[in-house]
């Protein structure tokens, strides 16, 4: 009798311990996964990013997680073999789910942005341009993932989303607070502006001081609750290897004709252009400069004089400056710029070069004149024994690109020695790469819907504990009362 009442007390107990005290307790948030293809000019790349559910103020914290380079050159070279375009992204879709659960892998939206190489390409040949969308959209459909399109990004969607990358990742936006236990805005935000030198465009990403006057080159966002507008603008054409076509050919119209061995003005490795080739037969050159007939299987080669201001007024020339006159609110070709203001970050091709230079630790304006100009100076013999590892097809581009960069900072964007020191040539911040994707994505977390938190019923741990004990002793007692 004493052990079944001692059973029936312990069970009452028990039971009430297990009813006292239940709390609602949240679950941690789902994590989410995205990916972007980058298709660039010159090359494709694959980024995956991942972002707690509940999000921010309807904007998501997003984490890169996984970058990938495709293989080979970038899809608008597959104009002619489409299927190829396709079939090149496929290594880094296998890699890519190796990193997303298999349970997620359903839900996961699947993005291709083409950029100026694909614009270009819509230019000269729309329907192939078509074609290799339609075959890498194709590839990534058999993929088990949310495929949400592949198209062709305009240039100011290109240079806006750069923009937002870079303060995102600067903590511009929002910023966790270790004392708050959340994210938070921060009460004096540094926006940066944004330069990127792509193969075939380059473009511009800030907010001035003043309005924009010309809004068809202003983009709004709404980004952790806050709006913004910049001014941006891209430059088709003005890219890095588009800019070195289109200097070889004025150079080579300069002489009048094409027969024999040419100069070209710049720090160049003798090289032949085939014009039969297509080498300099690109929509970039048509109405820019002074035409040149052309004989389909001639060569021209271009050999460096290791003339530093030579080189630096040939590629001057690629400018339409006049078109502006005594205005300060253009940069050229009649292009309306506010004055630029506040700190910049440069990447991409602005960074790959000065790097080589070792110019990306902030040198004065003076001294980035003085290193290129020595740089140009210097003889072929010289720079192939000093840079054995380097690429020697790229080494002899370097002098011609940092004069461009120089041209288009200083007599373009109109930076002076003093604004100088707001430009930081860098690539990565923090663990993620600078470029368009994550600024791509963060947008588009705008438009994929916050999920709530989940949550259960739970115990304060003690009583929890105390519930269990006492059901282990009302069993050791009813198992007692059996065997007596």
């Amino acid at each position: 009798t004493a052990i079944v009442g001692a059973l029936v007390a312990f069970s009452i107990i028990a039971l009430f311990l297990s009813l006292v005290k239940i709390e609602d307790v949240t679950l941690p948030p789902t994590v989410k996964y995205g990916m972007v293809f980058d298709a660039g000019s010159s090359h494709t790349s694959l980024f995956v990013y991942q972002w707690d559910s509940d999000k921010e103020n309807d904007t998501g914290v997003v984490s890169q997680t996984l970058s990938c380079d495709v293989q080979g050159q970038g899809i608008s070279s597959y104009a002619n073999d489409p299927p190829k375009a396709g079939d090149s992204l496929r290594e880094c879709l296998d890699k890519a789910l190796k990193v997303v659960p298999a349970a997620k892998q359903r839900d996961v939206p699947a993005y291709l942005g083409a950029t100026a190489g694909m614009r270009l390409l819509r230019e000269q040949n729309s329907s192939a341009a078509d074609q290799v969308l339609a075959e890498v959209a194709k590839t990534m459909q058999e993929y088990p993932v949310a495929f949400k399109g592949a198209r062709i990004l305009t240039g100011e969607e290109e240079g806006a989303y750069g923009w937002i990358t870079i303060n995102y990742l600067l903590d511009s936006f929002t910023k966790y607070s270790p004392k708050a236990h959340t994210w938070v805005h921060p009460e004096a935000a540094n926006i940066f502006g944004a330069l990127d030198l792509g193969g075939a465009s380059t473009q511009i990403s800030f907010m001035p001081e003043s309005s924009v006057s010309n809004w068809n080159e202003a983009s709004k966002f709404m980004l952790y609750g806050y709006n913004y507008n910049i001014y941006t603008h891209s430059y088709l054409c003005y890219g890095q290897n588009e800019m070195l076509k289109r200097l070889a050919k004025e150079l080579i119209a300069v002489r009048g004709e094409l027969t024999g061995n040419w100069t070209l003005l710049s720090r160049y490795q003798p090289q032949t252009w085939e014009r039969h080739a297509g080498s300099l037969k690109l929509v970039c050159l048509c109405g820019r400069g002074n035409e040149t007939k052309q004989s389909k299987n001639k060569n021209v080669t271009l050999e460096g004089r290791s003339n530093a201001s030579a080189c630096l007024a040939a590629i001057k020339k690629l400018f339409n400056f006049s078109a502006c006159g005594q205005s300060q609110d253009c940069t050229f070709d009649g292009v309306y710029q506010p004055p630029v203001s506040g700190q910049f970050i440069a990447f991409s091709a602005f960074y790959y070069n000065f790097k080589f230079l070792n110019l990306t630790e902030g040198q004065p304006l003076a001294t980035v004149r003085e290193t290129i100009e020595h740089f140009c100076t210097r003889s072929w013999e010289d720079l192939s024994s000093s840079y054995p590892e380097e690429n020697p097809e790229r080494l002899p581009k370097y002098c011609a690109s940092a004069n461009y960069i120089l041209t288009l900072l200083l007599d373009a964007y109109k930076f002076n020695e003093t604004s100088w020191n707001n430009i930081f040539f860098q690539m990565k911040a923090g663990s993620a790469s600078i470029g368009w994707t994550l600024g791509y994505m963060l947008n588009l977390t705008n438009l994929i819907p916050a999920e709530p938190l989940a949550q259960v019923k739970g115990h304060v741990p003690s009583l929890w504990a105390a519930a269990v004990a006492f059901i282990i002793f009302s069993l050791a007692l009813g198992l007692a009362a059996l065997l007596l």
